[in-house]
């Protein structure tokens, strides 16, 4: 395992400063059991290796207008605080949920596990099943006017359109397919880790030198060396590094610029417009607060407009939606005593050469006065420690073209199919996994993405 950086995880890693630990990067955890599934199959029992929390609610909502809704996790809960929040009846909420149940069931063995660019996959029955009810998928309207018919309340429109941003897209562009994301967060949970989000990465790298593997850091990969299509291994600076599989989870854009540079590349792929990117503040803050919960989304007032601005002008505006992950809410020693870990986010722009000295300097600003109204506390006077990630860092960081978080966005009707495949048509012994390939980005379609790609090198073992 060759890596580039001082520490493994890539986006999963984390930052200290001072007394303060943030998660750098993914901090909602779901699909515990694909991490858990590494562990059975090496024969050890994941609960002593790897232990995580169920949340007891998904996350805290804020409005400019004052409306305050905590997403239980339990539906009775959730079903009593939408009707005495909302004032509407919570009917539309719990159909939507059960919608999402439904469209999972019939596309995740399709779209999630299996390669959609592998033609025998599109013989199988569940494949067939899904295809003879793709008319249930809203494939036909974007994920927005899926959620205006659905659930028709402007704030729970609003909330449902949110999960386009767990791919990096746009909700009033993205297909209505997109409503199954909602089943894993409000159907299945959602969990953290005891230890915080970099415990998956730091339980899995363990695992995986109990079984032998080596890890390299500090070792940038230049090329993957070939011979007539087949591949020979890769190049570092201290020569070649001979292997008859080799897997890459670097951004496709950058395998080929940068790895495969006299291989014929996939410009379809490579030219599709990428996702959003993020500007992160983490801030130590010296109070806590009651009314705030690991997960916390402060929204914009006009959320078209907003991502107009991050898609179709490219740039950041006056009223961005904030989220703030606060995991010492789970994880104590994450910050000092009576203070809290906040890891800020805004939706961004991927990195077009914008003036992001400036954007960054008016970002914050309109952040700390948007948390600062809605709080009813200065936040700014409470700030103990910061650091900044911008998409310019998280393409040095971690080789993600322009900083975009996901590779490509989904903003098209057929974006699953025109994601990069976790195989190669054209070299043998060379697959590719991570965000920026089929199945997409986030941490359970990356453990996807290894999973199938495993099969190929199975398969060609065999």
């Amino acid at each position: 395992m060759l890596e580039k950086n001082a520490y493994p995880g890539g986006k999963l890693s984390e930052i200290q400063l001072g007394g303060y630990r943030f998660d750098a990067g993914p901090s909602l955890f779901t699909m515990p059991e694909l991490v858990e599934e590494l562990f059975a199959l090496a024969g050890k029992n994941p609960k002593d290796h790897f232990e995580y929390h169920t949340n007891p609610t998904t996350c805290h909502y804020f409005w400019e207008d004052g409306t305050f809704f905590r997403g239980h996790a339990d539906k009775m809960q959730l079903k009593d605080e939408i009707e005495l929040v909302f004032q509407t009846a919570a009917t539309p909420f719990m159909n939507k949920l059960e919608k999402a149940a439904k469209i999972h069931e019939l596309t995740s063995p399709v779209f999630l596990e299996q390669s959609l660019h592998d033609f025998k996959n599109f013989l199988n029955r569940k494949t067939l099943k899904a295809l003879s009810k793709s008319h249930q998928l809203d494939l036909q309207r974007s994920l927005h006017q899926a959620n205006v018919r659905d659930v028709k309340h402007p704030k729970l429109v609003q909330l449902f359109d949110r999960y386009a941003t767990y791919n990096g897209s746009n909700p009033y562009q993205t297909p209505g397919i997109m409503g199954v994301i909602p089943h894993f967060e409000w159907n299945v949970g959602t969990f953290f880790p005891k230890k915080g989000m970099v415990d998956i990465t730091n339980s899995l790298v363990k695992l995986a030198q109990e079984l032998g593997v080596t890890f390299q850091y500090h070792t940038l990969v230049e090329e993957i060396v070939l011979n007539n299509k087949q591949v020979l291994g890769v190049r570092t600076s201290e020569g070649i590094l001979e292997a008859g599989h080799v897997v890459t989870n670097m951004d496709i854009y950058y395998t080929y610029e940068k790895l495969l540079p006299k291989q014929a590349k996939p410009n379809r792929i490579l030219k599709q417009e990428r996702s959003s990117s993020a500007l992160i503040f983490y801030w130590g803050i010296k109070k806590t607060f009651p009314n705030l919960d690991l997960h916390n989304i402060f929204f914009s007032e006009d959320y078209q407009k907003e991502f107009q601005e991050i898609f179709q002008e490219k740039t950041l505006g006056n009223d961005p939606t904030v989220y703030v992950h606060i995991s010492n809410k789970l994880n104590p020693e994450d910050a000092p005593k009576d203070c809290e870990s906040w890891f800020v986010m805004v939706n961004a722009p991927c990195n077009i050469g914008q003036d992001w000295d400036n954007l960054i300097s008016k970002t914050r600003k309109i952040v700390l006065e948007k948390l600062t109204r809605i709080l009813k506390t200065d936040i700014e006077s409470l700030i103990e420690v910061e650091d900044i990630l911008d998409p310019r860092t998280i393409d040095l960081k971690t080789a993600s073209y322009q900083g975009s978080l996901y590779g490509t966005s989904s903003n098209h009707p057929f974006a699953a199919f025109l994601r990069h495949p976790n195989f190669s048509n054209k070299i043998k012994g060379l697959y590719f996994v991570g965000g920026s390939t089929h199945p997409g980005g986030g941490i359970p379609l990356c453990l996807l993405s290894a999973k199938i790609a495993t099969h190929y090198v199975e398969e060609v073992a065999r």
